[in-house]
C-alpha cells in the first residue's frame, strides 16, 4: 500500500521518498563488458547478445526500409489515424523551436556570428520487452527530422520471432525514420557508438531504455552525444481536497505500471483525500493488467505527502524536481509561476499526464531523478549544434592587436601575444 507521510519540511521530501535503486556497480561491470565486446567483434557480438537476451537468431541486423511502409499498411486503421494526428500535434509543438544563426558587424572590418547546423546522423532507441512504445518513435524522430538531421536510425530489440512490432515500425514511417536496426540493450548503444560492418556510427543517441541502456549511454558519452541519463519514470500530483480520488489514483498508476522503479507521488493538504486516493489505488490495482509491476512500484517508491498549504506543496515539488507535475487545482495557471523545477507541467484537473505521453505535442522524453533542476525536455535543439565564425580585416586587427597581446601576456602565453603583434604593420 502507498505510504502516507507527514511532511512539515519540504526540503526533506526527496529523502523521505527514499526511492530504491538497483546496484549500479554490478550493472556497470556487465555493461562495460558488452561495450568492449561489441567494439572488438562488431556485428557478431550484437547478434550473439540479441539471441541471448531477446531470443532472436538474426541473419541480418538491418530491416529493409520497405518494412516500415508495409507495417503502416498492416496496422489497425483507427490506430494509424491516431498516430498520424499525434505526429501532427508533435510537429506543431516542436516547429517553433527551430532556430537560425546570426551575423553581426559591430565595427568596420569586423564580422562575427553563429551558424546552426543539424547533426549528420542520430540513433533513436525505442524500448521493447514488457511494453511497446510507438510514442517514443514519434517523440524522438520528429524533432530530429524538423532539425534536418541527415540520417535518423531507429533501433529496437526484436522479439523471439526476429521482428519489431508493427506499431513501432508504422510510427517510424510516419515520423520519417531513414533506417531500422533489430537490436536493443547495451549492445545497441555500443553498435551505434563505435559502428560495425553493417551499422554506421552516429553522432548522438536518444531515447529511453532500461538501466542497462541508460548505463551504456552514460559510458559512451563523449564518444557520442546523448540526450540525457534517464532514470525510471515519475509523476507528482498536487491536488486540492475536492479532486476526484479515482482520477488521481489512475494518474499515479499510469506511472507505476511503467517500471517497478517508477515513482508516483501525491502532495495534498487534505488527509481525507489522501486516504481516499490510497484506497482507490488498491481498488484499481485489482483489475490492472500490469498489476504486478505497478504494485511493486507503488509499495516501494510511491508516497502521499501531507503538507500544510498549497504553497508548501509547491515547495515539495520543487525539492523533488519531478519529471511530470500535475496541478490538480481550480486555478492552475496561478500556480505555474511558482513551479521552478519540473520536466513537464500538466495544468488542471482534466489534463492527465497520459495526454502528454502520447498525443498532445510536448515531448515525453523528460529529465528524471531530479535532473529537471538543470536540464530540459527533448526538442529540436537537441539535434543541432552551433559553430561560430569571425573575421577581422587588417585595420580592425591592428586596432586591437595590443589589447590581445596584453591579455595573452597576463596569462603567460607569449606565443599568443606574438601572433597578435605580428599583424601590426604587416
Amino acid at each position: 500500500m502507498i505510504r502516507i507521510i507527514e511532511c512539515p519540511d519540504p526540503t526533506q521530501a526527496p529523502k523521505l521518498l527514499g526511492r530504491k535503486e538497483e546496484s549500479q556497480q554490478q550493472i556497470d561491470s556487465v555493461v562495460a563488458g558488452i561495450l568492449a565486446d561489441v567494439k572488438a567483434r562488431g556485428d557478431d557480438a550484437v547478434k550473439e547478445y540479441t539471441q541471448r537476451f531477446d531470443g532472436a537468431a538474426l541473419t541480418a541486423l538491418e530491416l529493409p526500409p520497405s518494412e516500415m511502409e508495409a507495417a503502416r499498411a498492416r496496422i489497425d486503421k483507427k490506430f494509424l489515424a491516431v498516430l498520424e494526428r499525434a505526429a501532427e500535434n508533435i510537429r506543431t509543438y516542436h516547429s517553433p523551436q527551430l532556430r537560425s544563426g546570426y551575423m553581426l558587424t559591430p565595427r568596420p572590418g569586423v564580422v562575427m556570428g553563429q551558424r546552426v547546423l543539424p547533426l549528420e546522423r542520430v540513433g533513436v532507441y525505442v524500448p521493447g520487452g514488457t511494453a511497446r512504445y510507438p510514442s517514443t518513435a514519434l517523440m524522438n524522430i520528429i524533432p530530429a527530422k524538423l532539425a534536418r538531421v541527415d540520417e535518423v536510425l531507429l533501433v529496437s530489440p526484436p522479439g523471439p520471432d526476429g521482428k519489431i512490432p508493427d506499431d513501432i515500425l508504422a510510427a517510424a514511417a510516419i515520423s520519417g525514420a531513414d533506417r531500422v536496426f533489430l537490436m536493443g540493450g547495451a549492445q545497441a548503444v555500443a553498435a551505434l557508438s563505435y559502428g560495425t560492418a553493417s551499422i554506421p556510427r552516429v553522432d548522438k543517441i536518444v531515447g529511453p531504455g532500461n538501466i542497462y541502456v541508460a548505463t551504456a549511454k552514460r559510458m559512451v558519452y563523449g564518444l557520442v552525444d546523448i540526450d540525457m541519463i534517464a532514470g525510471p519514470s515519475e509523476v507528482l500530483v498536487i491536488a486540492e481536497g475536492d479532486c476526484d480520488p479515482a482520477h488521481i489514483a489512475a494518474d499515479l498508476l499510469s506511472q507505476a505500471e511503467h517500471d517497478t522503479l517508477a515513482a508516483s507521488i501525491l502532495v495534498t493538504t487534505d488527509r481525507e483525500l489522501a486516504g481516499k486516493v490510497s484506497q482507490e489505488i488498491e481498488t484499481q490495482l485489482a483489475t490492472l493488467p500490469r498489476a504486478e509491476i505497478a504494485r511493486k512500484s507503488i509499495d516501494d517508491n510511491g508516497a502521499i505527502f501531507i503538507v500544510a498549504s498549497i504553497d508548501r506543496a509547491l515547495d515539495v515539488s520543487n525539492a523533488i524536481a519531478p519529471e511530470h507535475l500535475e496541478l490538480c487545482v481550480d486555478q492552475p495557471f496561478d500556480l505555474l509561476p511558482r513551479v521552478r523545477h519540473a520536466g513537464s507541467v500538466f495544468l488542471g484537473r482534466h489534463t492527465t499526464e497520459a495526454l502528454g505521453d502520447y498525443f498532445a505535442g510536448p515531448n515525453h522524453t523528460l529529465p528524471t531523478n531530479g535532473t529537471a533542476r538543470f536540464s530540459s525536455p527533448l526538442g529540436v535543439s537537441d539535434f543541432v549544434k552551433a559553430s561560430s565564425f569571425l573575421s577581422y580585416d587588417r585595420q580592425a586587427m591592428e586596432a586591437v592587436a595590443d589589447d590581445v597581446a596584453l591579455f595573452a601576456e597576463h596569462e603567460g602565453l607569449s606565443a599568443h601575444a606574438r601572433a597578435a603583434k605580428s599583424r601590426k604593420g604587416s
